[in-house]
Formats: C-alpha cells, sequence, structure tokens
C-alpha cells in the first residue's frame, strides 16, 4: 500500500512538473498562428542571392541614417552561415564588394566573404569594437573603446594610420565632402564630448565640435551638416564645412541612439521615453510621441511615410512621419535596442528576447522569426537579398531568401 502511495506520488509530481514545464514554454515562446520560424541548419548564400548584391557600406545604409533597403524579401529567410568571433557582436556589418565588415568585443575587426562567411582578413585593435564600420573609397574607418579611430585599407586589412581621442569611441563614423569637393572627411563622435572630422587620407585633425557630454551614437550627415545626439539632452546641429555649430534641439533627456536625416527635419529618441522630429533650419520640435515613458536606445528607420524605432519597453514603434501619431506598435518578448530596418513592405529587426523579427510594414504583424537564443542588440544590415546581424552569442549570422 505504501509503495502504491508512493507511485501515485510519483506520478502526480511528473504531471505537475510536465504541465509546469509545457505553460512556461506557451508563456515564453512567441507562437503566433501563420508564423512560420526557423531553427534550420546553415546552408551556403545562393547566386540569386549574390547577384543582386547591393552595398550597405556603413551604419543605417548611408549618411543620413535613414536605416531603408529597396530589398524585396518573401514571408520568411534561410540562415545561410554564421561565423564565431571571440566575444559578443554589438557591432553591425558594412557589406561592400560582397564582402562583410565588422567588430566584435574581441577587438577585432572581421572582414567575410558575403557568399560563405570565411574569412578574409582580421584585424586586432585594443580595444573591443562595437561601432559599425564605414566603407569609403576601398577604406574602412572605425572606432574603438581604445581611444582610436583606425582607417584600414579595406582588401587587405592593412592599418593606414589611427587617430587617438580622449576617450572611447562606440558610436559609428559617417563621411562628408570638403566644401572644395577634393577631400573625404570621417566624422566621428566620442566619449570626450567631442565630434571630430579627420581627412581620410592623412588621418589629421580638420576640426573638432565639443558638446557638454557624452556622443554615445553616429552623426547623420545631410545638406551640409551634421547631426548627432549627447548626453547633453541636445540634438547638435554642426556645419560640416567648418565644425561651427549652426543649432541645437531640447529634447529633455539624453540621446543614446543616432538621429537620421530626411529632407529638413530630423529624427531621434531619447532616454526619457520621447521620440520626436524637429525641424533643422528652425530647431524647433514638430512633433514628439511617447509610449509608455520606456526609454530609446535604437535609432529610427525612416521612409516617405513611416518613422519606425524600437524600445526598451519591449516594442517596436511605427508612427506618422507627418504628425507622430502612431500607427502601429508590435511587441516582442525582450527590449529593442536593436535599430530597424525598412525593407520595401517589411520591416526587419532583433531583439535582446535572441530573436530576429520580420514584421509586416502595413500592419505591424509579425510574419516570420528567428530564435537564435542570445540578445541582440547589433542592427540589421542588408545588401541585395542577405541579412547580416550580429549577435551576443558571439555569431555573426547572415540570413538569406527561404528557396
Amino acid at each position: 500500500m505504501v509503495k502504491m502511495k508512493t507511485k501515485l506520488a510519483l506520478s502526480f509530481t511528473s504531471v505537475f512538473i510536465f504541465l509546469v514545464i509545457l505553460i512556461t514554454m506557451i508563456k515564453y515562446s512567441p507562437v503566433f498562428v501563420g508564423v512560420s520560424i526557423n531553427k534550420e541548419k546553415a546552408s551556403s548564400v545562393s547566386k540569386t542571392d549574390v547577384k543582386t548584391s547591393d552595398n550597405w557600406p556603413m551604419y543605417r545604409g548611408g549618411s543620413e541614417l535613414l536605416g531603408v533597403s529597396p530589398a524585396k524579401f518573401g514571408d520568411s529567410l534561410k540562415l545561410r552561415w554564421k561565423f564565431k568571433t571571440g566575444g559578443s557582436v554589438k557591432s553591425s556589418a558594412a557589406i561592400e564588394n560582397n564582402r562583410v565588415y565588422i567588430g566584435s568585443d574581441d577587438s577585432k575587426l572581421y572582414c567575410l566573404d558575403l557568399a560563405n562567411g570565411n574569412k578574409i582578413w582580421e584585424f586586432k585593435a585594443v580595444g573591443s569594437i562595437e561601432a559599425t564600420p564605414c566603407l569609403v573609397k576601398e577604406s574602412v574607418y572605425f572606432g574603438s573603446a581604445d581611444t582610436f579611430l583606425y582607417a584600414l585599407d579595406a582588401k587587405t586589412g592593412k592599418l593606414k594610420w589611427k587617430y587617438e581621442t580622449d576617450a572611447k569611441i562606440l558610436g559609428s563614423a559617417n563621411w562628408t565632402l570638403s566644401p572644395k569637393k577634393d577631400k573625404v572627411w570621417i566624422l566621428v563622435g566620442s566619449y570626450d564630448n567631442k565630434l571630430y572630422c579627420i581627412d581620410s587620407v592623412t588621418g589629421k585633425l580638420v576640426w573638432a565640435y565639443e558638446a557638454q557630454n557624452y556622443i554615445n551614437g553616429s552623426p547623420a550627415v545631410g545638406d551640409g551638416k551634421a547631426i548627432f545626439g549627447s548626453c547633453d539632452e541636445l540634438l547638435h546641429i554642426v556645419s560640416v564645412a567648418d565644425g561651427k555649430g549652426a543649432g541645437k534641439v531640447e529634447t529633455g533627456a539624453y540621446i543614446a541612439g543616432s538621429p537620421a536625416i530626411s529632407g529638413k527635419n530630423v529624427y531621434a529618441g531619447n532616454y526619457g521615453g520621447t521620440f520626436m522630429a524637429a525641424n533643422i533650419d528652425s530647431g524647433k520640435t514638430l512633433w514628439s510621441y511617447t509610449g509608455d515613458g520606456s526609454p530609446f536606445f535604437s535609432s529610427p528607420a525612416v521612409n516617405s511615410n513611416r518613422v519606425i524605432i524600437g524600445a526598451r519597453d519591449k516594442k517596436l514603434h511605427c508612427v506618422n512621419r507627418d504628425n507622430g501619431k502612431l500607427v502601429w506598435s508590435f511587441e516582442a518578448r525582450g527590449d529593442i535596442d536593436s535599430s530597424p530596418v525598412i525593407a520595401n513592405d517589411k520591416v526587419i529587426v532583433g531583439s535582446e528576447d535572441g530573436s530576429l523579427y520580420m514584421i509586416n510594414l502595413a500592419d505591424g504583424k509579425l510574419i516570420w522569426y528567428y530564435e537564435i537564443g542570445e540578445p541582440i542588440t547589433s542592427s540589421p544590415a542588408i545588401a541585395g537579398n542577405i541579412v547580416v546581424i550580429g549577435c551576443d552569442d558571439g555569431y555573426v549570422y547572415a540570413f538569406g531568401m527561404a528557396n
């Protein structure tokens, strides 16, 4: 009798444990009717993927940091390859001439073959590399936590020069032409509160503009101006010709991400949970949007009528570009510090819940996701029909069209 009671107790215990596990899986797994998920083994990139390859030469795809790609995807992607680094990959990729350039917390910048993820070369810095590389005229420029801005030969990885600032560089570099349009200048912000303009060939300082606090993000460049956010709660507008201040926009909280420029307007989110648009010439706020007050660390994607940004409320927010009114929001299972990319009628973004998501631009409905399992703060880079993204698990992932 005692043995029977013991067996029954064990049976009930087993059932209870099974139910707990089942409920936990249902609660925390993003299961949606009609949504496809991929977890299959990697395969090489197909010729169809590569032959239409465009370039994504810098953070957010271009100097204005709009985060928009002409790529057209179906309703799912397929893992093509992954490459293991020696540390977390918070850097986003730059892609040019079928090569992928990306940094890692192992202090290395990697150049990979877009077709198969094989390493072409690596360059060892002293500090971690969170910044996205910037590719200009066969050179690659990137900052490091070791305080240096580096310039390498994009083909060989050979060091051309390095410029030392007074603090770490976490934000990505951008570029502009000199007033005579005969030189390329590299723009980068540092935690020493300064935005630097460096001659791309000589590595010599052209000018420096000083804010009142850290510069964490990347400067957006458009119409002869560089605009960046700082932890002094301001969007700074700077003339690229001479580094003189051309205006400031009060935001009310420090700015961790990067702004985007479209026409005469700039778009940015701040740590206080405000996402806003401002006129560059007047410095006046055109509209502001607040969700539940959660911080915005993500950088916005801007197309002709929508602006999309991730937040630490686990949501991706899509607002009307003209008035800042909410169009839709998509809720993930973790914060979204990754910056979204608009690819035609889709939005692609990573999350700290460890998933890469594909979302319908029209209504914010989930179409597809891939569960990596570790936080993703890196942002997607899209070239042709290939999506490249880094992850805290130390891998760089490439996804292509599902056949």
